[in-house]
């Protein structure tokens, strides 16, 4: 480039840039004058070259971007340089330029006239454009005039009548934004107030104002508040739900479902109501049982709050069983106290609600109502069942929690009785029969029952073994009814009690009729019941020294055949057991005198006979009973050992007084010698009476015997063979036989052979059955239907039976009481075969007759001690005069020689026996007079009329029979005959054998 720029510089050229200065834009492109246009077409030139020139020149010349043609021009020279090369470079490019000047001088002038008309237009717009110019300046000097004269003051008026309108909102804006700041201060007093509605209301309303203002900064801080304070709220109102749980208030209720309403979640409410519910419960129970488990505990040992309730319930002791039992049902009534109350509340609403207004123009509700209160009602429907079985599985880990075999029977009653309230309290609140509860008490009674009744069998042989058999006083108007243990039935009421107790009493029996949820509505506890009834059970039956009253007490040691020691009551009492029919007022002196003969006990009252052991076992009675009407699923179980305690008394009755002295004993039972085995009398009459077929023991009480023996009694404790594999569970259900007290003496001729004795045990047991005949249809009621023929035949066979001790019991007495023995010895030396009728009887009569009336004597005197009801006396003096009559025929069949007036001397002996012995009793027919008449009537018979008579009276002995064809018809019939009769009789006495 330098070697170019020096080499022009010596030839005088001048440099590229200045010699391509006439080449630059700015001359190419300068419009040529009309001289020059005019020049440029007076130059012939060839159109065609011309094009060809234009048609050479090098495209990007024609591009539209603008570019550096002389850097162009210089980029395109060769490295060398040739001088004539460049010059005619530059004549082409001079060629080329005044081509195109050319071509754009002709364009110009062909767009010559166009263009002049359109620079004629132009100037004419210039000129409108001066004219608008002049007219714009005027008109804006009018404005201006118009504005200082008119406008400013009008619009300014009224733009500051708008501003003022602006500032007045905005101050009513900023007072509710400063109301709205300072609500929460109101919020929190109307929540202290329990306002919850209010405060709902409040708190909604302040959010619906702070929409209207969340265009201000502060209001979008403020509404975030107002939500929190909303959530806030509705704590307060689920914790102020929760209490309705305990204690249920109707205004604090109707405020909390108000506020709920408000907010609409009436249905969320009653979900969480029931949730509350639940925990109230559970919290309840475990706070109560925590207490008592702490309590007894004696330390501060948190070990026992983080314990489940079920292990807890394991931890209460026995002594605190029952206050803390009472306490867990008292909360748990409160809670369902609440419900109970919880619903009459919604109910009432809803009939409120759906009643229409007086003038009929009720307004139509929502949908949305209508669905809450459904919901509602079916919610709280349903809870009722759902809440009794929370309270039964508590109530059950409590009952199983502590085993109760070894409570005494008053602390386990209170048990079965709290537990039967619980289970009313279930029924009355949902109609449930407590399935859970009853299930738990049951298997907790069987359990207690089983071991309470063992003790029991083993208490009373005890009491038993222990009895001297000595008379209980008790009123004569005593009654099971006024023992505590029967209170329960509400039965049998003492005729003496007041009238104020009575009116008392219909006043329970009225409010027995409500239901325990309208009794204690407003206060109370049903579960106190129990704790104030334990003050009223006082008893008043025992009566002072055995008698009524003093008064009473001193006409027992007046004359004995005085009018004025026989009461009213009393003689109506012995015509009443002799006849059926109302005493006569007109009754002879004679008539009671001659009656009170016959029963040892109108000195005295008629008080019942018993003992203290019997009292035991009626309380025993009362008792049982008492845990089966509470609990009914077991009632099978209680009866059957109720029947156990009346069998064991009867036994012991029956080996104490009524076997060990029995002649001629039944195969089956067990002779072992008891305590008050004497030795046994064993005299030719009281043989002749047991085997004559009229047996002491029935069979129906020889069966009861037998049965008691095989089921109750546990013979291998008194050394019994038993069978070997006799299994250990039976014995445990068996009681050894008890043997009787060595206080009380059966030998003592004296005292009638123990008879006082004997009367308080034989009759102390027929009061017993007497007491459970009346016992039998509330036992009946209690009784399962597959279960009934068990008491039925019970009462049949067992029961009924007591009264059938009497015979063998007396017998002894009346076996012992008369010297039979001497009777045959005096009858003996007597001569039969006399030949003159004779007008005197014999003495063994008169020594007969003593005998009775020693006897008689000695009856009065045991019953100065002990009363001897009609009865027993009658039975004493049927047996005395049956062994006695038995004890003549005896005598008479050991005649060796008779003649007819011997056998009238013999009618003779009789008839004064009878007649003396009418006075002494007024028992009638005479037993067995019949049997002795007949026999001495049958020696007066033909041959054949002695077969006849063999045949037909079996109850004569085979050697009376055979005394009668040898002694009386001997001398007149000849030795076949006699053969005959002989042999008959032998038949007759050969099915005995």
């Amino acid at each position: 480039m330098q070697k170019i720029k020096s080499l022009m510089a010596r030839q005088g050229l001048k440099s590229p840039q200045e010699s391509m200065a006439d080449l630059s834009p700015v001359e190419n492109l300068r419009i040529p004058s009309k001289e020059e246009l005019r020049e440029l077409r007076e130059q012939p030139i060839d159109p065609q070259a011309e094009q060809e020139i234009i048609e050479s020149i090098e495209e990007v010349y024609f591009s539209t971007d603008s570019f550096d043609m002389v850097q162009h021009e210089l980029e395109k020279l060769p490295p060398e340089l040739n001088l004539q090369e460049l010059e005619e470079y530059r004549d082409k490019l001079k060629r080329q330029q005044a081509a195109v000047s050319k071509k754009v001088a002709d364009l110009i002038l062909e767009k010559q006239p166009a263009y002049v008309k359109e620079l004629e237009r132009v100037t004419a717009l210039q000129t409108n454009l001066q004219l608008a110019a002049v007219i714009c300046t005027n008109a804006r000097r009018q404005l201006s005039m118009a504005k200082e004269g008119f406008t400013e003051a009008s619009l300014g008026l009224l733009s500051n009548q708008r501003r003022r309108q602006l500032l007045t909102g905005l101050l009513k804006s900023l007072r509710t934004i400063k109301t709205l700041q300072r609500t929460d201060v109101r919020l929190s007093e109307m929540l202290e107030e329990e306002d919850y509605p209010g405060a709902i209301q409040l708190c909604l309303e302040c959010q619906k104002a702070a929409s209207t203002f969340k265009h201000y900064s502060c209001i979008s801080e403020l509404n975030s508040k107002l939500q929190d304070t909303l959530e806030q709220i509705e704590e307060q109102l689920d914790v102020a739900l929760s209490k309705t749980c305990k204690h249920f208030d109707v205004s604090h209720y109707t405020k909390v479902q108000l506020a709920y309403t408000l907010l609409g979640k009436t249905q969320t409410a009653m979900d969480q109501l029931h949730m509350h519910f639940t925990q109230a419960i559970h919290n309840t129970v475990f706070q109560v049982v925590l207490g008592y488990v702490e309590l007894c505990a004696g330390n501060a040992d948190t070990k026992f709050q983080k314990m489940q309730y079920k292990d807890l319930c394991t931890h209460i002791t026995v002594d605190s069983y029952i206050p803390c039992l009472t306490d867990l049902c008292k909360a748990l009534w409160e809670v369902m106290l609440s419900y109970h109350r919880t619903m009459q509340w919604h109910e009432e609403q809803d009939k409120h609600e759906t009643t229409p207004t007086t003038d009929g123009a009720a307004a139509a509700e929502s949908d949305e109502s209508v669905v809450d209160r459904s919901y509602v009602k079916k919610k709280l429907e349903h809870g009722l069942t759902r809440i009794w079985q929370d309270v039964q599985l508590k109530a059950k880990a409590y009952i199983l929690g502590t085993d109760m075999s070894n409570f005494k029977y008053d602390d386990f009653i209170v048990v079965l009785d709290v537990i039967s309230r619980l289970m009313q309290v279930g029924e009355e609140f949902c109609g449930s029969k407590s399935e859970v509860l009853q299930e738990s008490i049951k298997r907790q009674s069987v359990n207690y029952f089983k071991n309470y009744h063992r003790a029991r069998l083993e208490e009373l042989r005890m009491f038993l073994e222990n009895e001297t058999w000595e008379l209980c006083p008790v009123k004569s108007n005593f009654n099971i009814a006024q023992l505590h243990e029967f209170k329960f039935m509400g039965q049998c009421r003492s005729p003496s009690v007041s009238p104020s107790k009575r009116a008392a009493s219909s006043t329970s029996a009225a409010q027995d009729e409500l239901s325990l949820f309208q009794q204690y509505l407003q206060e109370g506890n049903p579960f106190e019941l129990h704790a104030e009834n334990k003050d009223e059970e006082t008893e008043d039956v025992l009566a002072s020294n055995g008698y009524e009253s003093d008064e009473l007490e001193k006409s027992v040691y007046q004359d004995y055949d005085s009018d004025s020691d026989v009461p009213e009551e009393l003689k109506q009492d012995y015509v009443d057991e002799q006849t059926g029919d109302a005493p006569i007022k007109s009754a002879s002196r004679e008539t009671i005198r001659s009656k009170k003969k016959s029963d040892y006990n109108l000195n005295k009252t008629n008080a019942p006979i018993l003992t203290n052991t019997t009292l035991n076992v009626i309380r025993l009675v009362g008792k049982y009973m008492q845990m089966m009407n509470i609990l009914k699923p077991i009632a099978f179980d209680v009866i059957h050992c109720v029947s156990q305690l009346f069998d064991y008394y009867l036994y012991a009755v029956y080996t104490f007084f009524g076997r060990n002295d029995m002649p001629v004993p039944s195969p089956s039972l067990p002779t072992h010698g008891g305590r008050d085995a004497g030795p046994a009398r064993v005299v030719g009459p009281a043989c002749l009476y047991e085997s004559s077929g009229l047996g002491l023991i029935s069979s129906r009480l020889r069966t009861t015997l037998n049965r008691i023996q095989e089921n109750l009694i546990d013979m291998e404790a008194v050394g019994e063979n038993v069978t070997v594999h006799s299994a250990a569970e039976d014995r445990k259900e068996k009681v050894p036989s008890p043997h009787l007290s060595q206080l009380v003496v059966l030998t003592n001729g004296g005292t009638l052979y123990g008879l006082a004795q004997r009367v308080v045990a034989t009759e102390s047991l027929v009061f017993l059955a007497e007491q459970f005949e009346s016992l039998q249809s509330h036992l009946d009621t209690m009784m399962p239907a597959a279960k009934k023929p068990f008491l039925q035949q019970f009462y049949s066979q067992t029961v009924s039976t007591a009264s059938e001790l009497r015979k063998p019991i007396y017998w002894i007495v009346a076996a012992k009481a008369i010297d039979y023995e001497q009777m045959l010895l005096l009858m003996a030396g007597v001569k039969w075969d006399i030949r003159e009728i004779m007008s005197q009887h014999n003495v063994y009569v008169d020594v007969l007759l003593k005998e009775f009336e020693q006897f008689n004597q000695r009856l009065q005197d045991v019953s100065r001690h002990v009363r001897i009801p009609l009865p027993v006396s009658n039975v004493l003096w049927e047996h005395c005069i049956r062994l006695a009559n038995r004890t003549l025929v005896e005598g008479y069949a050991n005649v060796k020689k008779c003649s007819n007036e011997g056998r009238a001397l013999m009618q003779l002996d009789f008839q004064q026996f009878l007649m003396k012995l009418e006075k002494l009793t007024d028992l009638r027919p005479i037993p067995d007079k019949e049997f002795v008449e007949t026999y001495i009537k049958a020696y007066y018979l033909t041959e054949n009329d002695m077969e006849q008579f063999i045949k037909n009276h079996r109850e004569y002995s085979m050697k009376q029979l055979a005394n009668l064809v040898n002694v009386c018809l001997g001398s007149h019939i000849n030795k076949k005959a006699r053969q005959k009769l002989l042999a008959a009789i032998d038949d007759i006495d050969r099915p005995k054998r």
